[in-house]
């Protein structure tokens, strides 16, 4: 087993908290994008069903940034 100096072990950490932070950071993202681009696809679908272009689209594209700022708060507060 190797000995690891001080200097290494101080890094440690800060390593951590960068790597924290990223993933953090990709899950806020992924949440907001995939929130918002599944109810734009729903209105999209249900528009086509109902024949109600564009306002189901407007109506669910609404709903998806309201549930990802909603997210986003709630992510926010971990």
């Amino acid at each position: 087993m190797s000995k690891m100096s001080n200097k290494d072990k101080k890094q440690e950490p800060k390593n951590g908290k960068t790597f924290r932070g990223l993933a953090h950071f990709s899950q806020i993202a992924a949440t907001m994008i995939t929130t918002v681009l599944g109810s734009v696809f729903v209105g999209k679908y249900l528009d086509t069903k109902f024949n109600t272009s564009p306002w189901l689209l407007l109506v669910f594209s609404l709903f998806g940034v309201g549930y990802a700022i909603k997210m986003l708060f709630d992510l926010g507060k971990k």
